[in-house]
């Protein structure tokens, strides 16, 4: 039994010993893991961001699309009115034509 009893502090010394190691190696890798997230949440912000800002720069594209299209669509129904008011003018030069010959 001597030597049991002699055996059980150096076998609970190592246990000790590798708890420590095992506590200490967990403890760095936590501190890794830490820097780790720190860094993906700053690049994570970074993006969203970056998301944000061309959602902006999107929705003005669109608008100026939008602006443009409906300048040219303006600029076509502009030139389609002055036809119309020529060949308006036109018809009524010629009913002014025509009503001038009746009277003489």
């Amino acid at each position: 039994m001597s030597v049991a009893t002699d055996n059980i502090p150096s076998s609970i010394k190592q246990k000790v010993q590798t708890l420590a190691n095992a506590y200490e190696r967990l403890r760095q890798e936590h501190e890794q893991l830490q820097l780790r997230y720190s860094e993906l949440q700053q690049r994570l912000s970074d993006k969203e961001q970056a998301v944000e800002a061309i959602s902006g720069r999107y929705d003005a594209l669109n608008l100026a699309q939008a602006i443009k299209g409906s300048s040219a669509d303006m600029h076509d129904a502009k030139i389609k009115v002055n036809r119309i008011v020529r060949e308006i003018d036109k018809c009524i030069a010629l009913l002014n034509k025509k009503a001038a010959l009746e009277q003489e």
